[in-house]
């Protein structure tokens, strides 16, 4: 790969690991130090941050542009499945689930989302576990929101229509048949 060829070009919305969808606003020359460098400017809407980032750590970082047709088509049938919920302590689980969306990886951030929802008829979600599906639902929706051309609330919509046809199968009922 050719070190000064940029491979994103502004207007592009890329996924950064730790923030998620943002988009380049610009390609900056700085001299930082005595080096000259050129920096991707991101900016995160949702978080209203903007980020500088050098051209040469975009791998490192592992920077990347919006997931595959394929990888999404993957990570909606992932909300389809069986949530998988290990016996293991609750700060252990976060902290992998925490990974997972850092991770930047669309299907990882699937699986957390369908691990931690939870039907309406099901008992009550933990502050903390409502803030990490919150989370991991929230970075899903900006990747799909970004790739079919919509918003994010939209694109959340979709994801919860998603689980809450395919989550019933897998609770046990707790009201009776009226």
């Amino acid at each position: 790969m050719a070190a000064n060829a940029p491979a994103f070009d502004v207007g592009d919305y890329v996924v950064y690991p730790k923030h998620g969808v943002g988009r380049v606003i610009e390609l900056q020359s700085e001299e930082i130090a005595g080096m000259k460098l050129e920096l991707y400017v991101l900016r995160f809407e949702k978080e209203r941050m903007t980020l500088r980032v050098p051209v040469n750590k975009v791998e490192s970082i592992g920077m990347r542009k919006l997931s595959s047709d394929k990888t999404l088509k993957e990570a909606m049938e992932t909300l389809k499945g069986k949530p998988k919920v290990k016996r293991t302590m609750w700060s252990r689980r976060a902290q992998e689930y925490e990974a997972k969306i850092n991770s930047g990886d669309l299907v990882s951030i699937a699986e957390v989302t369908r691990d931690l929802f939870r039907p309406e008829d099901q008992p009550e979600q933990s502050y903390s576990e409502r803030q990490i599906f919150e989370a991991a639902s929230s970075r899903l929706a900006r990747e799909l929101a970004a790739m079919e051309k919509t918003d994010e609330p939209a694109a959340l919509a979709k994801i919860l229509d998603v689980l809450k046809t395919h989550a019933p199968q897998y609770y046990e009922s707790t009201t009776e048949d009226a």
